[in-house]
Formats: structure tokens, sequence, C-alpha cells
């Protein structure tokens, strides 16, 4: 299950034989080890300021959906049946399969995109419930995510938006970004996915169709980023995605909040219900900080100049 790790890593994941019931226990469901690394080191060394020591007074015990959203409710069933204290979950399809395996157990989302319209909650101020969390708000950053790729791409008249389809947060991603799009009078084609094998049928698809790639951000998409900025480079097309490790693996430009500083946040919500809090009055927090990263070689790799402007607003840049 976690094998290929390496040993640089500072966080435990060794699964231990351990009683039930002896630590309080947190179920945390992941996309990936690889994708998660960042983001779980966040979320420990927060948990360890606040006295919560993997091993010691605390057990976590990590399962991995490896690119298969299915598999997220096979892990939320055999947390249940774990009896563990709190489930973690790291995305919309994660948290909507431990919500529908549980109605006890508390969840807390370290970054769901509009937890009010997929369901998770009843409203962000008082979520009701057994979940809480962090939402990423992805449907609001539309809008800047396509001026920002308007200016590297001045010529840009179609857009191609690749999407999974299985996921209801990316396809809320999907309508935001098809309506935006028209309203800057540019014609849209919608590519839907459901598995990683549709990925390349997807692009040869879209050949000679599209000037520029929006993707929405997804636990599929985010296992498979390396292949899809491969296949997006060889098809010319410049992409905008959602998060920095999309641009870290090849991506042209992303916009969205820092996912482990929401994993480090996500740690506070569990300190509070370890110690008696309830996830229904523990509001729903919003990011505060959104950042623009570029990544140039993409850029020239694709014979695009990047203005110095935009340059100048970018938060990270990649040569």
């Amino acid at each position: 299950m976690i094998a290929g790790l390496g040993s640089a890593m500072a966080w435990p994941l060794v699964a231990r034989a351990q009683q039930p019931g002896k630590l309080p226990t947190i179920g945390f469901s992941g996309a990936t080890p690889s994708i998660e690394s960042q983001r779980v080191a966040a979320f420990v060394q927060r948990l360890r300021e606040l006295a919560w020591i993997d091993g010691r007074n605390l057990s976590i015990e990590y399962r991995w959906a490896e690119g298969r959203n299915e598999r997220y409710a096979e892990i939320a069933t055999e947390f249940v049946r774990l009896k563990v204290d709190v489930i973690v979950t790291s995305a919309t399809p994660a948290t909507l399969a431990a919500k529908q395996a549980t109605a006890v157990i508390p969840i807390v989302f370290a970054g769901a995109a509009d937890p009010v319209r997929t369901g998770l909650v009843a409203s962000l101020a008082r979520p009701g419930g057994n979940v809480t969390g962090l939402a990423n708000q992805q449907s609001d950053t539309v809008g800047k995510k396509l001026e920002f790729l308007r200016e590297v791409v001045p010529d840009l008249r179609r857009l191609a938006i690749m999407v999974n389809v299985g996921n209801p947060a990316s396809v809320l991603d999907m309508g935001e970004a098809q309506a935006t799009a028209r309203t800057l009078g540019l014609a849209v084609t919608t590519s839907e996915i459901r598995r990683a094998e549709d990925i390349a049928p997807a692009f040869e698809a879209l050949k000679d169709r599209a000037d520029a790639l929006y993707l929405c951000p997804d636990p599929l998409m985010n296992t498979n980023r390396t292949r899809i900025n491969i296949l997006a480079v060889g098809a010319r097309l410049p992409t905008m995605h959602g998060y920095r490790e999309y641009v870290e693996a090849g991506g042209l430009m992303s916009y969205g909040p820092n996912i482990p500083d929401q994993f480090r946040r996500a740690a506070d919500y569990v300190d509070k219900i370890l110690r008696g809090a309830k996830p229904a009055d523990i509001p729903v927090e919003q990011p505060t900080k959104f950042a623009l990263v570029i990544n140039l070689t993409t850029a020239k790799v694709l014979g695009l100049a990047v203005p110095s402007t935009l340059l100048a607003r970018a938060d990270e840049v990649f040569e």
C-alpha cells in the first residue's frame, strides 16, 4: 500500500497493529502518497504543534485511492469498520464517500470545492451533520484563470475544458468555466473523462480544435497530471490548472489556494473534534490567499511569451 515512498519522508505511514480504541485514531483518505506527501507533512506537523504525535498519543491510518474514485467508498467503509475517531479527506469524491458511509464519525475535508452545492454541508457558517472543513472555492477562481490565460494566449478563441464527470465538484467547475468562457466570446469544447484510460483519446479528439486547455482539478487528474501535461504540450495546448503541483509537473499555469496550508489548518479542526467539539458547530473556512504559478520552461516549449506584467504578479515561477 505504501511501497516506494522513500526513507526521506518524515511522516510515519507504517501500519501499526494496535488494539482498537487504544489511541484516538484518524483515518486519512487520500489520492496517492506522491500527491499527498507535502500535504500530509503539513498536517502532521501542525498536529505535533498541537501536542498530537502519531504513535504516541494518536494513531493515523492512511489509505490511498490511487487514481480510482470508486476506491474512496471502500476506504470509507474500512474506516467505519475500524471505528476511527475522525476521517480526514483530501477532495470532494473522498468526502462524499465518507459522508455516505457514516453519519456518526466526524469528517474533516482539507479541500472541497463548493461544499454547499455538492451537498457536503448545509451552509458554510452552520455545516450541520458530521462534516466540516476547508473549502477551496474552485469555481470562484474561474474568471481570474481565464483572464490570466488570455494574457499569455492573446489570440485565444477556442477553449477546451477537460473534466472528470464522475466528480460532482468538477462538474460544477466545468459549468462555471463554460459560462464564463462564453461571456468572453470563446467557443467551448468539453472533454469528459471518467477513467485514466479516457485521457489519451480525449487529447486525440481535441486535435486542432482548441487554442488552450482548462483542466478542472480532481484526484484522477492529479494522479495523471504529468501524463496530461505531456499530452498537452504534444498537442500544443497551453494549460490552466487549479493547483501548483500541476505546474510543477509541466503545466503552464495555475491559480488557486495553497493546499498544504489548508491541510495544516485541517489539523486544527481535528484537534477541536478530538477535544470534544462537534463538526456541526465548526464553520467551514474559505481560503484567504490564492497563488498564481507559471512554468516558463513550458511557455518556451510552446513558443509563448509571458508578459512581464503577468510575471510580476506571479507568486511563483518555474524556470
